[in-house]
């Protein structure tokens, strides 16, 4: 690890959390340079929902690549992004009989999140946005606005403009009651909040700490966006693509998002690639080019994306991955039982679940006991008080049970050393 701390940035994060040096990976499982294998509970924060190198993305990228296929073309048409755009439709749209355009932009989801913003100010010609306690939404000075958390906010160096932020459902026990609240002072002509563009929500907040938002809540959020003239935005760059045991996290709850953010998973082998849905009448208020980034067009993304799009021709994987969401959700409600005093909290749904356990020390020890016997997890949440699990959704069974295992076990040495 000399190298790396000789010459790379000092804002390197996970390198401290795992101090090791990875040369290889499969499926659910990376090896370092002295051989020693980790079970991935955290799956490059939720970019690789189908495993380190996936085989049959693999086997499709080579061919892409021994065919020399175009693999930077700014937004040119090229038949593997109509290959995808059409694999999308057929298997996503379709069957939900929605009718939004694929926008583009740069490979991450602080992309996706940047131009949504600024399409939504576009077509409402207001500049205010309201996001939400503990959301997190990307790094760029516009996510970065929307996002909470102070750590992250601080680094900006500038003021963080035109965004609000309110407590999300989960927050202290807020409830609809925090919603009827903003809907009366948005409605309150002497209140001193101006008219949003748009409301921006995280149906299960990842960063912040797998907060979970109900459908009442989200359905009347939605209904306030329309009832203010305010575009609705749906980030679900980390929950989606699988993760949650459907493709979105709020499918069949009656959600119409007028712009939805993906990323992270959509690009299948950790090619990256971010996406915004878009509803048609809003998208047609951009001018060609107007918003524009380098790696809208990344060739290996749509090749290794289209072959991602094939785990949901079938439900086979998605209930694979709430029957293993139960089960993880059952394993971690065992866990806090065993420690009824400290007050752990179990949240998730499919294989994106969490063991709150209060104290972000604590976290981090576990964490760190995890590392030690050859798990990789990461904590998240207020303070960093929580464990969140998210494995790759074609993780092998025994590489699940063991994972397991070893997170029990980290969280027993943690909490008998504190009542040594």
């Amino acid at each position: 690890m000399e190298l790396f701390e000789q010459w790379e940035s000092d804002i390197r994060g996970y390198s401290r959390a795992y101090p090791t040096v990875f040369t290889s990976a499969s499926n659910a499982r990376q090896f370092d340079e002295q051989g020693r294998s980790y079970i991935d509970f955290f799956a490059g924060a939720g970019v690789l929902n189908f495993g380190h190198n996936n085989p049959h993305m693999k086997k499709a990228l080579i061919r892409f690549i021994e065919a020399d296929g175009v693999a930077h073309s700014l937004d040119m048409a090229t038949s593997v992004k109509r290959d995808f755009i059409g694999a999308f439709v057929d298997t996503i749209l379709k069957p939900r009989d929605w009718n939004y355009k694929l926008q583009f932009m740069g490979p991450t989801g602080t992309n996706a999140v940047e131009a949504a913003l600024k399409l939504a100010r576009r077509v409402t010609g207001r500049s205010q946005v309201i996001a939400f306690s503990q959301g997190f939404h990307g790094m760029t000075l516009g996510a970065l606005a929307c996002t909470a958390n102070q750590y992250f906010r601080n680094a900006a160096g500038v003021p963080l403009n035109h965004v609000t932020h309110a407590p999300f459902e989960t927050t202290s026990g807020c409830g609809m009651g925090c919603l009827k609240t903003l809907r009366e002072a948005l409605e309150n002509g002497s209140s001193g909040y101006d008219a949003p563009a748009a409301f921006i929500i995280e149906p299960i907040q990842a960063e912040g700490g797998v907060n979970i938002a109900s459908r009442e809540w989200l359905l009347e959020l939605q209904q306030l966006a329309r009832d203010t003239g305010a575009l609705l935005i749906v980030d679900d760059i980390q929950a989606g693509c699988g993760r949650t045991g459907s493709y979105f996290s709020f499918d069949d709850i009656g959600l119409e998002p007028d712009i939805i953010c993906l990323a992270k998973g959509i690009g299948g082998f950790g090619t990256p690639l971010a996406m915004n849905l878009v509803k048609p009448a809003h998208d047609a208020h951009w001018q060609p080019g107007e918003h524009t980034g380098t790696f809208r067009g990344q060739g290996f993304s749509f090749v290794a994306g289209r072959e991602a799009l094939r785990y949901f021709e079938n439900d086979e994987l998605m209930q694979q991955t709430r029957d293993r969401g139960e089960q993880v959700n059952a394993r971690l409600q065992a866990v806090a039982a065993q420690y009824p005093e400290a007050g752990f909290a179990v949240r998730g749904r499919g294989m994106m679940q969490a063991l709150d356990v209060v104290d972000g020390a604590r976290a981090k020890a576990i964490a760190r006991e995890c590392f030690e016997t050859g798990l990789l997890v990461g904590p998240c949440g207020v303070g960093g008080r929580v464990i969140k699990l998210i494995p790759p959704l074609t993780i092998p069974d025994d590489d699940l049970e063991q994972g397991l295992r070893l997170l029990e076990a980290a969280v027993h040495r943690v909490m008998e050393a504190e009542h040594a």
